[in-house]
């Protein structure tokens, strides 16, 4: 029998908060983190909005030497992985760092260190590009730069699978922990990846919402005049252990991972597959994972980008699965308050889905104005649901048919 898995601390950095609290707190009220583009001018791109983190300080994580050679996206995991830490109360002098390792990935990586430093090339010449050029661009600095804060020395990682990347991240630390190669792991995903070529690209591929003249209502998951995802950015990241482990030194327990499931469309590189053959075989996998029943799941929080196919075929995906007990499951998508984080999206999900479980509060779907005939799920619309559930799935799914979905337990 493998080894079960808790969680025993959460940080989140994101459009809606900076710290796991304001995150929760804006989520359950229905804040919008959504406004206009303030990087960069954004006269000629078609889309002028995102989801910003605000106020972000790295100092009081990363010292202010390090700060320079270091990408945003990187600054983002080492800070939700130290507030994960502070969370969790382990106490990195007695932990076996043999036996604790990290996997915290994104989905882009060091995209504004590539443009900073293109610019340099074309300027001044190949021989003023940073020596810190590649080691700030590589997505795997960000698990690289977590263990060399803690002097975690067991398994270390990064995976790159776009949207899916933050739930990849927490799915592989936890089959590392079940078969014992670790007692304790740091998971999650960060992204900052809003420059001028990153969401121009995405404006490109028309993905993004064009709803200018209300941006903080653009990011509408289900509704019927969606019109594409908001681009956001941030980190969630969290401390995995086993559960006697944890139990041994006290730990306060979020919850239980019991379930993990991944698949792929083998479709397009990015359109979902119409019949969401894909997202229902990792939802079915995760299910089985769990030992569970379709019918013993509560709440879903979904993928749910806000681009007319996602929203239809992730609604269809989970109709031909759960089938009658479909309509009885509460699911919502809090992308309509964050954006959409891309590699971090699963992360910081999961943590809404373990909140969710702690405190009995279903986190709404905002910008719900009119139904979608062909989303005709429960999406708990525009308000918070008190709610007392055991079961939470969250699913996850990236350009290149990527799926992966977990689930976590209350912890009883």
């Amino acid at each position: 029998m493998s080894r079960r898995v808790v969680v025993t601390g959460m940080g989140a950095l994101t459009p809606i908060g900076n710290t796991l609290e304001e995150f929760w707190d804006s989520a359950i009220h229905g804040r919008s983190g959504t406004g206009l583009l303030t990087r960069f001018d954004t006269t000629h791109y078609s889309s002028k909005i995102d989801a910003e983190v605000k106020g972000f300080n790295p100092e009081p994580y990363i010292n202010a030497k390090e700060v320079g050679r270091t990408d945003l996206f990187v600054q983002y995991a080492v800070a939700a992985a130290a507030m994960s830490v502070a969370d969790s109360g382990l106490d990195m002098e007695t932990v076996d760092r043999n036996r604790a390792g990290v996997i915290v990935s994104s989905g882009i990586g060091g995209l504004q260190t590539i443009e900073n430093q293109k610019e340099v090339l074309d300027q001044k010449g190949p021989r003023r590009i940073s020596p810190y050029l590649i080691p700030m661009l590589i997505i795997n600095m960000a698990s690289g730069m977590v263990s060399i804060r803690y002097g975690l020395r067991g398994p270390n990682t990064s995976v790159v699978t776009a949207c899916a990347t933050g739930a990849h991240s927490i799915g592989e630390a936890m089959r590392l922990i079940q078969r014992g190669d670790a007692d304790v792991m740091i998971a999650g995903g960060a992204e900052a990846a809003i420059t001028p070529l990153g969401f121009g690209g995405f404006c490109s591929i028309r993905a993004l919402s064009t709803r200018n003249d209300e941006p903080e209502k653009a990011s509408r998951p289900f509704e019927k005049n969606r019109d594409g995802f908001v681009m956001g950015e941030g980190a969630g990241v969290l401390v995995l252990e086993e559960l006697e482990h944890a139990k041994k030194r006290g730990a306060r327990i979020y919850g239980e991972l019991i379930g993990y499931g991944m698949s792929a469309d083998a479709y397009h590189v990015t359109m979902p597959e119409p019949d969401g053959i894909g997202a229902q075989l990792a939802m079915r996998l995760a299910l089985e994972d769990a030992r569970l029943a379709v019918e013993d799941v509560d709440y879903i929080n979904a993928h749910g980008t806000s681009t007319p196919y996602n929203d239809k075929f992730e609604t269809l995906a989970i109709k031909s699965l759960f089938n009658s007990h479909a309509a009885k499951l509460a699911v919502s998508s809090t992308k309509s308050m964050t954006g959409h984080l891309l590699g971090a999206a699963g992360a910081v999900e999961l943590i809404a889905c373990l909140m969710a479980l702690r405190e009995g509060i279903i986190p709404p779907t905002i910008n719900y104005e009119t139904p979608d005939p062909e989303c005709d799920l429960d999406y708990v619309p525009n308000q918070a649901r008190e709610q007392r559930i055991r079961i939470a799935m969250s699913n996850s799914f990236g350009f290149g048919g990527h799926n992966a979905v977990l689930i976590a337990k209350r912890f009883e």
